[in-house]
């Protein structure tokens, strides 16, 4: 990996390096630290994502009276100590070792309990499980863009893809194929990393599809997890046979006088992704997809299946992300099921997937009455 570049953080944010993270040379952002010991937040960001994607609500929080920690999770952005060997053993990057780092951070910054863990995309999945395995240390979480639907039973260890569904998918008329069975094919990593369009374009158009700047964006509840339920989802998530996420991405590249007016991700804030992800590949973060293909590691989540999410509990979204809807049922289990103390349910207008990104004041605003509802 390439020396990492000066960062260009927001007033009262600074970035640091905690040691023996499990295994990891953990690589943070934090806000609220120069203070007496305050409670503390922790944010959970999601793929392909890093720390700096809360760049805009750590302060905000941190002005409530929090001490604010985000990490790069394992696999991204500057934390090392992982590999980004596709052949590697993908045990390190399952979800119960990703709440293993989480858990191991808090010991490391010595702090005893976590008021609030947030957590977005891949990361409200992380979030979600260090609250069910560990309610004891993680106080409180709020779910964002992914909903939880609860742990795998052992009836049914693949729930999430059923048994015929990619098969169903390629036999389309539109032969399609599921984003996540292409992000764990040894080629994808390559794919975005070296594309034609350029690393920057290509994540321009890849953040700009899954946001509400696009107007494709108009999702609605599925009824079933079957090929034909869930074919009209965008291509970003059910992708043209042929297809690989580069190419896919690049049907989203928004024209310049789009680029020109998007004030949640200018160019000089998205220039920061591609030098980090430049530096590292995507290898990483494709790991944790890879995860949920590997029997004994689904297995593994089922030691905590049937058990509730009893902590208070928040969820997040934007009223354009197709990400609340994608696993059909999941938004309602989450809410009628496993969550039994669920606080606030906010899909937030004028926002897609990237919502703490495209509207950090409107989620800053939910956070702040949801923590407000157990302060005290």
């Amino acid at each position: 990996m390439n020396a990492p570049q000066p960062m260009n953080l927001p007033a009262g944010i600074r970035s640091r390096f905690i040691e023996n993270v499990n295994g990891l040379r953990m690589h943070i952002l934090e806000a609220g630290y120069d203070h007496d010991p305050r409670p503390l937040i922790l944010l959970l960001h999601g793929f392909p994502e890093l720390a700096y994607s809360w760049r805009n609500i750590i302060t905000p929080l941190a002005d409530l009276g929090y001490h604010v920690v985000a990490p790069d999770q394992r696999g991204f952005g500057r934390t090392t100590g992982w590999s980004n060997d596709y052949d590697q053993d993908l045990r390190p990057f399952n979800l119960v070792n990703l709440v293993r780092d989480a858990v191991a951070l808090v010991n490391r910054l010595g702090y005893s309990k976590v008021n609030a863990v947030f957590g977005h995309d891949f990361g409200s999945s992380v979030a979600a499980y260090a609250a069910l395995i560990r309610p004891d240390l993680f106080h409180a979480v709020s779910m964002m863009s992914a909903p939880f639907a609860g742990a795998p039973s052992f009836a049914d260890t693949n729930k999430e893809e059923g048994p015929d569904i990619f098969e169903e998918l390629g036999r389309l008329p539109r032969p399609r194929k599921h984003y996540h069975k292409y992000y764990s094919t040894r080629g994808a990593n390559g794919d975005m990393l070296n594309c034609p369009q350029g690393l920057h374009n290509f994540l321009r158009g890849y953040f700009h599809g899954k946001s509400a700047d696009w107007s494709g964006n108009d999702p609605a509840p599925l009824k079933a997890w079957t090929a034909e339920n869930i074919e009209p989802m965008p291509t970003y998530y059910i992708m043209d046979s042929d297809a690989n996420m580069a190419e896919t991405g690049a049907t989203y590249m928004p024209t310049p006088e789009e680029i020109a007016v998007c004030k949640w991700l200018p160019d000089n804030e998205l220039a920061f992704f591609a030098q980090e992800f430049s530096r590292t590949g995507f290898q990483g973060g494709l790991n944790w997809y890879r995860c949920r293909f590997e029997a004994d590691m689904t297995a593994e989540l089922c030691l905590f299946s049937g058990r509730t999410l009893d902590v208070p509990s928040c969820f997040i979204a934007g009223e354009k992300d197709w990400g609340v809807y994608q696993k059909p049922g999941s938004f309602e289990a989450m809410q009628d099921e496993v969550c039994t103390d669920m606080r606030h349910v906010n899909l937030v207008p004028n926002s897609g997937h990237w919502v703490q990104q495209e509207q950090p004041e409107a989620v800053v605003k939910t956070l702040t009455d949801f923590l407000s509802d157990f302060a005290g």
